[in-house]
C-alpha cells in the first residue's frame, strides 16, 4: 500500500500558506496581558499576549515599536493589531505586531505594586534590617526545586569556586499555587540549621511562574529568618518582592552562589599575601629584639653589677642619717616646748590666777547690780506704763488714759484726771 509522506517543513508550509492567505487573519485585534516582555537590543519585541483562558506568542519589529511611546512590562494589558501567521522554524503560529496601545495594568502587576508599598511602608526593604553575609562560609542552604538547572548551576559554582562548603538543599515547589507555602516552610527548618547564609530562589520565568516569589508569606518568611538570605530569582530585569526584602539580591542563581562563597584561587593569594606580611612581621621582631638584647648586654649595669649595689648603699645611708637627724630635732623641739611650759606663770602662782579671776567676777556683778532697775525703785522710783509701754515723755499721757505704776514691792492700775507739763 503506497502512501505519500510529508515532510515537516512541507507540511509547516502548506500550514503557513493557509493562515497567510485567510483573510480573517492579515488584520486582527486583541487584547490580552503582556508576559516574558524582551527588548531585544535590535529594537524588537518579542512577548507572549495572554489571557485567562490560552497565550499566544507576539513579535513586533522596530520599525513598528519606533511608534511605541511606553515601554511594555510584564503584566501589563495592551490592545495589539496585527497578523497571524506562522514561524517555519518551530512550527509555531504568532501574532507580528504592528500596533500596540495600553490598556490598564494586568491584574498581577498591580497586586504586586500593592503589595510592594504596603510592604515598604512597613519597612521590610530598609537597610538596617539587611543582615552581612558571611564572607568564609562553612555550611550554605539552598531553598529551591530539586532539580533543574538552578540548583545544578548553584552547586557547580560553589564546587568551584570554594569546595571545602558543605551545601544543604531543601527542596521545595518553585512554581504554582502551592509553591509559596512550601517555600515558607523550608526557608523556617532551614533557619533551625544554623546555616552561614542561605539561598532562596529558582530559574527564570515568566510573570506568573516566578509569582511565589511576589507572595506576602514569603516576603515574611525571608524577613524574620535569622539566617542571611540572598534571593536568586534569576530574572535580571524585573525584581521580585523577595528580592527586595533579601538581605541580598542576586540576577540568577549563579550569582547567588557567586556572592555566596569567595573564591578559592582569590583566598590562595591573600593567604599567600599575609604569609609574607607575617613573616616579614616575624622577622622585624626579631631583628628589633635582637637589637634590644644587644644594647641590654653592653649596658654598664650588666657589665658593673656592683655598682648598682653601691650605688643604693650609699643612698640608703643618706636616708638613715637624715631621718636620725630629723628624729633628734624634733625631739630636741618637744623638750624646749616642755621646760617652757614648766617655766609658765601659771604652773608657778596658779591661787593669784583664781583671785584674779575671782576679782573680775565681783566687779561684773557689782556693776549690774547698779544697773539693776529693782534697786532704782527700791530707792522711791517708779515705772509708769501705759498699754505695756514705758512713759518716758509727758506727751504720751492723754486724760482718762489707763496707767499702770510699778513700785518695788507692787503695781498700782490708776486714771489720768489732770496732766501737766514742766
Amino acid at each position: 500500500m503506497n502512501k505519500d509522506y510529508l515532510t515537516v517543513g512541507a507540511l509547516t508550509r502548506y500550514i503557513k500558506y493557509k493562515f497567510d492567505n485567510d483573510v480573517n487573519l492579515q488584520e486582527v485585534y486583541i487584547k490580552g496581558e503582556i508576559s516574558n516582555f524582551k527588548h531585544h537590543t535590535r529594537g524588537h519585541f518579542y512577548f507572549t499576549i495572554k489571557d485567562e483562558e490560552s497565550r499566544i506568542g507576539a513579535i513586533m519589529f522596530a520599525s513598528n515599536t519606533r511608534n511605541i511611546n511606553f515601554e511594555p512590562i510584564d503584566g501589563m494589558k495592551v490592545l495589539v493589531k496585527g497578523r497571524v501567521s506562522v514561524f517555519e522554524a518551530t512550527g509555531n503560529y504568532q501574532i507580528y505586531v504592528t500596533d500596540m496601545m495600553e490598556d490598564g495594568v494586568g491584574n498581577l502587576y498591580a497586586l504586586y505594586e500593592e503589595l510592594k508599598k504596603k510592604l515598604q511602608l512597613e519597612g521590610l526593604f530598609d537597610s538596617s534590617h539587611k543582615k552581612q553575609i558571611p564572607r568564609i562560609p562553612s555550611k550554605i542552604g539552598v531553598v529551591t526545586a530539586s532539580t533543574g538547572a538552578a540548583i545544578k548551576d548553584i552547586i557547580s559554582t560553589i564546587n568551584r569556586r570554594y569546595p571545602l562548603c558543605e551545601v544543604i538543599l531543601f527542596p521545595s515547589l518553585v512554581q504554582g499555587k502551592d509553591a509559596a507555602p512550601d517555600i515558607v516552610k523550608n526557608i523556617k527548618l532551614a533557619d533551625s540549621y544554623n546555616l552561614d547564609t542561605l539561598i532562596v530562589g529558582r530559574g527564570g520565568g515568566s510573570i506568573e511562574d516566578l509569582w511565589a516569589f511576589n507572595e506576602e508569606i514569603v516576603a515574611r518568611a525571608i524577613y524574620e529568618a535569622n539566617t542571611p538570605i540572598i534571593s536568586a530569582v534569576g530574572h535580571e530585569i524585573d525584581f521580585t518582592i523577595a528580592d527586595f526584602v533579601a538581605d541580598i539580591r542576586a540576577a540568577t542563581p549563579t550569582g547567588a552562589a557567586e556572592i555566596a562563597v569567595p573564591n578559592k584561587s582569590d583566598l590562595i593569594k591573600l593567604i599567600d599575601q599575609l604569609t609574607i606580611r607575617i613573616n616579614k612581621n616575624v622577622a622585624d621582631k626579631i631583628n628589633f629584639y635582637n637589637s634590644y638584647l644587644s644594647k641590654v648586654m653592653d649596658s654598664y649595669i650588666l657589665k658593673s653589677p656592683m655598682s648598682i649595689y653601691e650605688i643604693k648603699e650609699e643612698k640608703l645611708s643618706n636616708y638613715i642619717e637624715k631621718a636620725k637627724n630629723l628624729l633628734l630635732n624634733q625631739i630636741s623641739s618637744n623638750k624646749l616646748k616642755l621646760d617652757n611650759i614648766k617655766k609658765s606663770y601659771i604652773f608657778y602662782t596658779p591661787n593669784k590666777i583664781f583671785e584674779n579671776k575671782n576679782n573680775s567676777y565681783n566687779n561684773l556683778i557689782n556693776k549690774l547690780d547698779v544697773l539693776n532697775p529693782l534697786n532704782t525703785l527700791k530707792r522711791g522710783y517708779s515705772i509708769t506704763k501705759k498699754e505695756d509701754k514705758v512713759i518716758t515723755n509727758i506727751k504720751d499721757i492723754k486724760l482718762s488714759d489707763n496707767i499702770n505704776v510699778t513700785l518695788e514691792n507692787g503695781y498700782i492700775d490708776a486714771k489720768v484726771i489732770n496732766v501737766k507739763e514742766n
